[in-house]
């Protein structure tokens, strides 16, 4: 399991206004589109904190708006969409904040009758929480004005008198981690084919947001933020964490360590200084996840294994050993040269010097090259290994690194 750990102030202030930031106490719901929310720009120019570099890269795919474009909810609007909040509309509960399952208009995305028009996933968040106030504006901040197929979709927020709520597309699979470790009649295994999909789609959601002209550091990699829709396609949700990368001629930002154990990058644990590539090593260890189908961070692992990386990162370079740590639940369904250039870049996506570490445009388009790699023809006859992989874990179900289930949820780990 991972854990959460560490605190921060974000770049806005909420207890004081300023000409950055902007809180509407009653959103105007007779206005359909919000044009800022708590967001935050260069103070000195008025620009944003960030843009668009010009790429003509096909992984990018997406643009970054000046300014959030949101639908402001009231909060009976959004009581409304939920019934109430019943409890039988939940889809996931966390630290800071619990996700509902919600109706609205497809073109409109004003409230409808439950069961009609489309499903939305709402996070209504702990409102005492300074934490939850913060993750919220960072929500609206860089979700609602960063849009690429790999990204989930924030389509509303609503902030009136202490409640604070966001309003995101449903994913309706669910997020990535509990395919891969819930074990459930409900919940198929994950073939090679899906899992390389997930991840080269989660490669490049994160590819571009190291794209932009401020590069944005996601900063939260983990198996339980990346979402799937109803065709597995992988998007990165839950930017409460997202950071403007370092300004020009530095190499990193010095922040407080946040983030969940076992993802984050062994630089940023130990000195606070973030890089872009610090998402690259969070990356890594999502990879070695789908190769071996194990959490990153398992303390009922026999002591020595509880973390995967030290644990298995010296056996991706031996061929038999790779052998022997793959998931058996995808035995046959890949060649021995698609594992192994997975296993190469699992290693160069965890080098401990973030400057050895591969860019995620780099990493999508080694992944591209192993999904055009035949899958292996024929399935393994022999059994044997697949019912007594040696380090297969318990089939207990455990609780999401961030103390949150996801079950559909557009709006991540809930908190």
């Amino acid at each position: 399991m991972g854990n959460c750990f560490g605190s921060e102030i974000l770049d806005t202030n909420p207890s004081t206004k300023s000409n950055t930031s902007t809180r509407p106490s009653t959103p105007d719901t007779s206005k359909n589109y919000s044009s800022g929310v708590g967001f935050s720009t260069d103070s000195s120019t008025g620009r944003s904190r960030f843009s668009v570099a010009a790429s003509e890269d096909s992984c990018l795919n997406g643009e970054i708006l000046p300014t959030p474009n949101l639908k402001t909810y009231s909060f009976s609007d959004l009581k409304a969409a939920t019934r109430n909040f019943k409890s039988d509309t939940v889809l996931g509960v966390g630290g800071f904040g619990t996700v509902f399952k919600g109706w609205v208009d497809e073109k409109t995305l004003t409230p409808t009758k439950v069961g009609t028009g489309m499903v939305v996933a709402i996070k209504k968040l702990n409102s005492e929480s300074m934490q939850g106030f913060e993750e919220w504006q960072a929500e609206v901040n860089f979700l609602g004005r960063l849009s690429h197929p790999n990204l989930v979709k924030l389509l509303g927020y609503c902030w009136e008198d202490k409640e604070l709520l966001l309003v995101y597309e449903f994913m309706p699979k669910g997020s990535l981690e509990n395919h891969l470790f819930r074990r459930s009649t409900a919940i198929e295994p994950l073939s090679w084919k899906l899992r390389l999909k997930i991840a080269i789609g989660a490669a490049r959601g994160l590819a571009f947001l190291h794209s932009s002209e401020k590069q944005i550091i996601y900063r939260d990699f983990k198996a339980s933020n990346i979402l799937l829709d109803g065709s597995y396609h992988a998007k990165l949700s839950d930017f409460g964490l997202a950071k403007v990368g370092p300004s020009a001629g530095n190499s990193h930002v010095t922040t407080r360590i946040m983030g969940t154990y076992g993802y984050a990058a062994p630089e940023y644990i130990a000195t606070g200084h973030l890089y872009v590539k610090s998402d690259v090593y969070g990356f890594g260890v999502v990879l070695l996840e789908l190769l071996t189908g194990l959490r990153a961070l398992d303390t009922k692992r026999p002591g020595g294994q509880h973390n995967l990386v030290d644990w298995m990162k010296p056996m991706l370079s031996n061929k038999r050993k790779l052998k022997s740590i793959m998931d058996a639940r995808m035995e046959g369904q890949y060649s021995s040269k698609a594992a192994t250039l997975t296993a190469q870049l699992t290693i160069k996506c965890l080098e401990g010097e973030p400057k050895k570490r591969p860019s995620m445009k780099e990493v999508v388009e080694v992944l591209e090259q192993v999904e055009s790699i035949k899958e292996k023809s024929k399935p393994s006859k022999s059994k044997t290994e697949s019912s007594s992989h040696r380090y297969k874990q318990s089939p207990r179900s455990y609780p999401s690194p961030r103390g949150a289930s996801n079950h559909g949820s557009g709006a991540g780990s809930g908190r």
